[in-house]
């Protein structure tokens, strides 16, 4: 990557987590939890992007609940650099913020944009990537998509249809996003060879994202444009508070990247590199086993996944079971998730471990807030 590119990495970390409830919570969500090793989610994801960039140029976007946690686990980032969301507005709002605090101080400077909860297995390989991303976007107008070459037919996942390659040989111009298909229609997607998954992960430069976001979400950009220009000013946080919940409640791949791709792909300066470096966005506790059996970190031969004091298994296969403080005891079940932390157990089987989130919204409506 040339010297020349001020590259600035934006983290977001406002999510709850919710699917890896009852491990993840409002104060202790995911991104904060270790849940593949000894550091944490959001830990890994900065010390990844260290031989890219400082952190001194690295930002997160979080919420209240999360910022002093993370601002703990990420001691030498500078604090004005944690942005609290007061209320959750999706990813548009916090890309888009991201983009009018850093346009202020360099419109050319190239943001990435990272999911502060993914797993990589190899790092050289994504910063290789990594390094094209930020120079393609680096050259003008162009928004660059980080797309995965997919390894199955997975339906938990958004795909990137792609056309030719860019004039640079590097990208290839992106016709549309669709989002999670069925099984038929992701074994098409497999099949075509032109589709890969979308990874949230996306590069542009500041001034490029800014304008975006003017273009596509008028009403959101000067509220966004206001909290920008009150930043580091006594003002900043009755300003945040004040304006943000009237952002608009959308997602940067439905406000700006479709709209963007509606254009064509030789009009819409859209482009997707796509890259294999061992991604997983565990995106549920099915996701975290799998990743743990593949990764052969804890399998016991029988299938079975255990965070545990120790463990038994009698005609019991294929379950992940967190308890660290308790032995278990398995017979003849399989196929389940089981967490027990202080105050609550989990029991589902894994084929339903994307509905754990529902878990949340059933609390909350019931008033059981001290499990949230």
């Amino acid at each position: 990557m040339s010297k020349e590119i001020d590259f600035r990495p934006v983290i977001l970390a406002g999510g709850s987590g919710t699917r890896f409830w009852p491990r993840s919570r409002r104060a202790r969500a995911k991104q904060v939890l270790a849940l593949d090793g000894e550091r944490s989610m959001i830990q890994q994801t900065v010390e990844r992007l260290a031989p890219l960039a400082a952190l001194q140029k690295t930002w997160i976007i979080t919420n209240e609940h999360l910022a002093m946690e993370i601002a703990e686990q990420l001691p030498g980032l500078p604090a004005a650099q944690i942005v609290r969301e007061p209320v959750a507005r999706n990813t548009a709002p916090a890309c888009g913020l991201a983009a009018f605090l850093i346009e202020r101080e360099n419109p050319e400077a190239v943001l990435g944009v990272f999911p502060s909860d993914h797993v990589i297995a190899d790092e050289p390989r994504f910063l290789r990537a990594l390094q094209k991303g930020i120079a393609v976007a680096a050259e003008g107008e162009r928004i660059v998509v980080m797309g995965i070459e997919p390894s199955r037919a997975e339906t938990g996942y958004g795909y990137i249809e792609t056309g030719d390659l860019a004039k640079d040989d590097t990208v290839l111009h992106v016709r549309r996003f669709i989002e999670k298909p069925n099984q038929l229609r992701a074994e098409e997607f497999v099949a075509a060879g032109n589709y890969y998954w979308n990874s949230g992960m996306f590069f542009w430069t500041a001034r490029t994202l800014a304008n975006a976001v003017r273009e596509h979400l008028p009403e959101t950009a000067p509220l966004l444009e206001g909290i920008a220009a009150a930043y580091e000013t006594p003002q900043f946080a009755e300003v945040f508070r004040a304006n943000y919940p009237k952002c608009e409640n959308i997602s940067v791949d439905y406000a700006v990247l479709e709209p963007r791709s509606a254009k064509g792909e030789h009009l819409s300066e859209l482009y997707c590199l796509p890259a294999e470096f061992g991604w997983n966005d565990l995106g549920s506790w099915a996701s975290l086993y799998e990743y743990q059996l593949d990764s052969r970190l804890r399998g016991d031969g029988e299938g079975n996944v255990a965070e545990t004091e120790g463990h038994l298994a009698i005609d019991a296969a294929n379950n992940y079971i967190f308890s660290p403080q308790k032995f278990v005891a398995l017979v003849g079940v399989e196929n389940l998730v089981i967490v027990d932390t202080e105050d609550a157990l989990l029991i589902a089987h894994r084929d339903h471990s994307q509905d754990v989130g529902k878990i949340v919204k059933e609390l909350s409506l019931t008033g059981r807030s001290e499990l949230i």
